[in-house]
């Protein structure tokens, strides 16, 4: 059951029937004492963050990720703590062996827990990169730069130059790439970023409702909007409505990862209800246990990066620019 080569294919086969037909699972607390693993992967999440918990984008990687998990035959540790003690419990899981490796979360530019991992030896993947961060580490993300560059360009190609950017908070590293690559679009075109067309804030439905009502109301309005969340888009479309505007119309919108298992870009009609950077968050979780699992057994292997590309899919909710506003 534990895959060895010396064993026989017909011996592994009447071996995995026994064990289908009396119910039978290897006992994953006998197994870290006989391989000296602990087979559990931790998730640590400050309270700052509490939010992540009923994230859609956060359960959705961490399906993916337990799927990885449990065909390994590992378990999840998940910890909630104070911001205070993040680096003390990093610290107790590796002492105490609670488990083998973590994956770490909403990384920051110059993140200090990647130094503090690698310092105290224990194995892990960051789901995102961290600006600023010189050593060796392993990582998985989604090419966010690219991304908005991508996004932006769309939108000026339909017209459209006041382009509004519903960001998540920039001291985050996706936030700021994401950023990055919305003011190069637009410095190619020659057209300046406007400081009142963009925001960082928590990806919430009300922020997103907020902060479009207020660029709406602006003297010159924006004509499309660039969002970092479906969550926050939910709330950009509320504003564009209560003016009376309608998407895909009078204002264009273009929003990230739509691919959701409880967010679903669509209501039961070909054409997606938003054009959207597409992403899977679920693929990326597998993808990053299957990472973290590997490193684990082999130690010794150079770390890891893989960059995903996020697809650009059309739906119904862009148009080109209002005459008017050409």
């Amino acid at each position: 059951m534990n895959g060895y080569p010396e064993v026989s294919e017909a011996t592994r086969r009447r071996v995995h029937a026994a064990a289908i037909a009396h119910n039978y699972r290897p006992n994953t607390r006998a197994k870290g004492l006989a391989t000296g693993r602990a087979m559990a992967i931790g998730h640590v999440i400050p309270i700052a963050t509490k939010h992540e918990m009923v994230n859609p984008v956060f359960a959705d990687f961490i399906a993916g990720a337990g799927e990885a998990y449990s065909n390994a035959g590992y378990d999840m540790h998940l910890s909630v703590v104070k911001d205070a003690d993040e680096e003390r419990i990093y610290c107790d899981l590796a002492s105490k062996r609670n488990v083998d490796g973590v994956i770490v979360h909403a990384p920051l530019i110059n993140d200090p827990r990647i130094k503090l991992l690698r310092e105290i030896g224990l194995p892990f993947v960051v789901h995102g990169r961290s600006s600023g961060e010189e050593g060796p580490y392993s990582w998985l993300d989604i090419n966010n730069r690219r991304a908005f560059s991508r996004a932006t360009g769309f939108l000026l190609d339909l017209g459209h130059r006041r382009i509004g950017l519903i960001n998540g908070l920039e001291h985050m590293d996706f936030a700021q790439r994401r950023r990055d690559g919305y003011t190069s679009a637009l410095d190619k075109r020659g057209i300046a970023a406007d400081p009142a067309l963009m925001v960082s804030e928590e990806m919430t439905e009300t922020n997103g409702y907020r902060s479009a009502l207020n660029m709406l109301e602006q003297d010159t309005p924006p004509t499309a909007f660039l969002v970092s969340s479906i969550i926050s888009a939910i709330g950009v479309r509320r504003a564009i409505e209560e003016l009376g505007l309608k998407m895909g119309k009078d204002v264009s919108l273009i929003v990230h990862d739509d691919e959701l298992s409880y967010f679903k870009n669509s209501d039961g009609m070909d054409v997606p209800l938003f054009t959207a950077t597409r992403s899977s968050v679920r693929d990326a979780g597998r993808q990053a246990a299957e990472m973290l699992l590997s490193i684990i057994q082999s130690p010794d292997t150079a770390p890891q990066s893989r960059l995903l590309e996020a697809e650009l899919t059309l739906g119904r909710s862009t148009c080109p620019a209002p005459q008017e506003a050409k």
